[in-house]
């Protein structure tokens, strides 16, 4: 049997575990659908389609999945102590959620704080974003740096890691900066403060970026699980540019928006420069930064073009 031939007859090795929708929503019997339709409503970002089914078929199973890790490694936490003969150190359960600009994330993330916060066994979650370790807009400028903001380069990165270090550390009390979307830019004095929860949900486009040299240490090596939310680039080209002209028609009745800068154009001209925005700074960003760390997630969502989760990687133990 020449080389060739074995090769067909031996299935391709893969560290993760490929299940399909059909299979994965069958995770779903016995669950219970834990929010209402309003509270789904009041979570979904603009221009994401999430609704009752994709809740339950989806991100309920991967709710408990999360739940299950936490408890397991909180356990083993307390097993370690007892064989230390000390008292208990376990810390927080952190996850992260990576991907692209525009592909959901954000709305994954806000989801699976609420689901996961509904298990008995982790009560207690709260989210971060890593937007709030953006260099201020004036910084940026400094630095001439406005026009790669969302790069790894445009993020305190030392603080974002002191910050996961706290936590992970067990701290009693951990604060992080807080970034306001519709000024654009980070609140001066305002803060999320973190007291100790079962989890902590980090989601950010670079997350899983490897350290810039050996001797650093990486936001993921904080992370006890971390996501990665993918999507073919040509269907989160679209999403970005309904979500763009989302943001500037809410802009209209919000004086205070950044958005505002775009109301005076027309809606060919608002598409014409959200899809400069994409094809100069998200799309490369997303090509040469968050693509690549797809392969360090231990679990990755496939979208599909109407924002649906076709597919779900999980990485073998």
């Amino acid at each position: 049997m020449s080389p060739d031939d074995a090769a067909t007859l031996t299935p391709a090795l893969s560290l993760y575990r490929e299940i399909d929708r059909g299979e994965w929503s069958r995770l779903a019997a016995g669950l219970t659908q834990p929010l209402s339709e309003t509270e789904i409503v009041q979570i979904r970002g603009l221009g994401d389609r999430l609704d009752m089914a994709e809740v339950a078929e989806v991100y309920a199973p991967l709710s408990r999945l999360l739940s299950l890790y936490a408890e397991s490694t909180k356990r083993l936490g307390a097993e370690t102590s007892d064989f230390l003969l000390e008292a208990d150190t376990t810390t927080p359960f952190i996850v992260g959620v990576a991907g692209s600009v525009a592909v959901g994330k954000s709305t994954i993330a806000r989801l699976l704080r609420e689901l996961t916060s509904r298990w008995p066994g982790t009560p207690r979650v709260e989210l971060v974003t890593t937007d709030g370790f953006l260099y201020p807009n004036a910084e940026l400028e400094r630095r001439g740096l406005m026009e790669r903001k969302g790069f790894p380069e445009s993020y305190d990165r030392r603080a974002l890691v002191s910050f996961l270090t706290e936590v992970k550390s067990g701290a009693p009390e951990v604060r992080a900066p807080f970034y306001s979307h519709m000024r654009y830019d980070i609140v001066p004095d305002a803060v999320v403060t973190l007291r100790r929860p079962d989890i902590v949900i980090v989601e950010g486009l670079n997350v899983l970026q490897p350290p810039p040299t050996p001797n650093d240490v990486a936001v993921s090596d904080l992370f006890d699980f971390s996501i990665y939310v993918d999507a073919a680039a040509e269907h989160i080209t679209q999403w970005y540019v309904d979500r763009f002209l989302a943001l500037r028609r809410a802009a209209f009745s919000n004086p205070s928006s950044f958005f505002n800068v775009f109301a005076d154009l027309t809606d060919e001209e608002a598409v014409e420069r959200a899809l400069h925005f994409w094809n100069t700074i998200n799309l490369p960003n997303l090509e040469e930064n968050v693509l690549p760390t797809r392969h360090r997630a231990n679990l990755v969502l496939q979208k599909a073009a109407n924002h649906t989760v076709e597919k779900v990687l999980l990485r073998k133990l």
